[in-house]
């Protein structure tokens, strides 16, 4: 494993790759496969991203755990055992590190080395990154592999530093952990991560608030230990299995394309579904079930109201449960959340729901919130309240281009990018899901292996060919974007304030940012690109 380089002389790299999650590790691999010096630099000080920072109580993947790994090599699918349906934090992380070690990417990781800056040489055609610490590397290709979940959204709350208590975000969570018992404890934001946390933290604490602002769809995940017999039989069909989840909308197999509108069927058919899919757990399922489920309102509406349904079921008070009955959105234009007792958790007696909504919160006080209508004494305090996601890493970079402009300017009215992977202006420099990409609305994995293979084609035809400058064309960019937000304008998902069009960061651009026609059609469209010649990149 590297280390911070002591006499400070210029790192010079073939590739440099901001990031050592999944993604960059996986970059390490594929380019030093083809000879290519490469270095990922990483601010924390393991690799893992997402899943070394994210140490919150319940933290586990809404994807099925065997899908959720590597695809690129046989005997690490078939050597891995996963214990459980959805993985934890600790188990997906400890599968990370089998993975760095095995394919020994440790020597090219460089830990604690957060990117500051980086500047493209438009004459040297050669990208300068400079580190937090006073570290210079010129490379002559950048990836960034940044992560779509990687920057925490602590909000600004009047009065936080005055709170008496500790308080913790989910996504800045101790490593070793934090024990609530006999505490007070308010937990703020109830999106994915607030719905895995909180039934635990109910667990311990002595009373639990959990402050309320938007109501989420959540969905059981019906988790258990791993079926071994379904474990043998899907490892005997991995290659099918990741073949088939390659031409689906999410990029998970086991999901037929839909072949009927929700409409088309009896009531009583499209129940039997719902409870079908219910009892199987899970969120793909829902998704894909009837080819109008993201498109008409009220196809929607059918599972919107069979979710309230069994919300209202589960939770014994009736206002509690209409709070937590979403009413503002179509049921998976937000995140989908999965749970495991989440709503059970509202029928303890320590448990208390806040509206607030109706009545907001005010500031933090020495003592604990204060909401427009009372103050609430606590001990500690949880912050679930999500993240800038999908730019909010790169931002965070002072990135600029050819001419110097800066990445943060010209995406002052939203991401442009071409294909979500590489940026008009921005020579040599690609992005690992990023916006306009399916990325966060595929399975992960997928769509990084995907990238990941796709750019290191690209720069072996570079490198084939003496190519020293690959950058994508203006118009290429904006027909991209242009068709990103008709494909995203054709769904419900627009309709919903979520963190896929930013509403979770205030002053952020209210542009959708996911490519949402399916992982399928995203792949053929890439694979049509780079056989006519990587269409719409200039290459020089």
């Amino acid at each position: 494993m590297s280390q911070a380089n002591p006499a400070k002389e210029v790192i010079q790299l073939d590739v440099a790759v901001v990031g050592a999650g999944l993604g960059g590790l996986y970059a390490i691999h594929r380019l030093r496969g083809l000879g290519f010096k490469t270095r990922a630099f990483e601010a924390g000080s393991g690799v893992g991203g997402t899943w070394f920072w994210n140490k919150y109580p319940g933290a586990r993947c809404d994807i099925e755990s065997l899908e959720y790994s590597y695809s690129f090599d046989d005997d690490l699918q078939q050597e891995w055992s996963w214990p459980e349906r959805y993985s934890t934090q600790p188990q997906i992380l400890a599968y990370i590190q089998h993975v760095a070690q095995r394919f020994d990417l440790m020597r090219d990781v460089q830990l604690n080395t957060r990117i500051a800056e980086a500047t493209f040489d438009a004459d040297l055609n050669r990208w300068t990154l400079k580190t937090s610490n006073g570290e210079t590397i010129s490379a002559r290709f950048c990836i960034m592999a940044t992560g779509n979940l990687s920057t925490p959204r602590v909000p600004d709350f009047k009065g936080i530093g005055t709170f008496e208590g500790r308080w913790y975000h989910s996504g800045m969570w101790p490593a070793e952990g934090v024990d609530f018992t006999g505490k007070r404890v308010g937990v703020i934001g109830t999106g994915s991560s607030g719905i895995q946390m909180i039934p635990l933290i109910a667990q311990q604490a002595k009373h639990l608030h959990v402050f309320q602002r938007t109501a989420n769809f959540s969905l059981p995940a019906q988790n258990g230990p791993m079926d071994l017999e379904r474990e043998q039989a899907f490892k005997a069909n991995y290659r099918s299995r990741r073949d088939e989840a390659r031409q689906t909308g999410f990029g998970v197999s086991g999901y037929p394309v839909p072949i009927q509108s929700a409409l088309e069927v009896s009531d009583d058919e499209r129940r039997e579904k719902y409870e079908t899919l219910w009892d199987r757990g899970g969120s793909i399922g829902f998704l894909s079930c009837y080819t109008d489920f993201l498109v008409s309102e009220e196809a929607n509406e059918t599972a919107a109201a069979f979710v309230r349904e069994k919300i209202r079921s589960v939770v014994k008070n009736p206002k509690v449960a209409a709070l937590l009955t979403p009413t503002d959105h179509p049921i998976g234009t937000k995140r989908l959340c999965l749970d495991t007792g989440y709503y059970e958790t509202y029928n303890r007696p320590n448990v208390s729901l806040v509206d607030v909504r109706s009545a907001p919160i005010q500031e933090i006080t020495p003592k604990g919130v204060r909401t427009a209508d009372q103050e609430y004494e606590l001990d500690a305090i949880a912050f679930a309240t999500g993240f800038d996601a999908m730019t909010g890493a790169l931002r965070e970079i002072d990135i600029r281009g050819a001419d110097g402009t800066h990445l943060a300017d010209k995406w002052v009215g939203g991401p442009m990018t071409y294909l979500g992977i590489m940026v008009a202006g921005f020579p040599n420099m690609f992005i690992v899901t990023g916006p306009g990409s399916p990325g966060v609305k595929s399975q992960m994995i997928h769509s990084i292996e995907q990238h990941v293979d796709w750019v290191s084609d690209l720069l072996k035809t570079a490198s084939e060919r003496q190519i020293r400058r690959i950058e994508a064309d203006t118009d290429a960019e904006s027909n991209w974007v242009s068709h990103v937000n008709e494909v995203a304008d054709g769904t419900l998902y627009p309709r919903a304030n979520s963190w896929y069009v930013g509403a979770n960061i205030p002053g952020k651009p209210r542009v959708f940012m996911p490519y949402v026609a399916g992982v399928g059609v995203y792949r053929k469209l890439c694979d049509e690109v780079a056989a006519d010649g990587y269409r719409g990149l200039k290459l020089s």
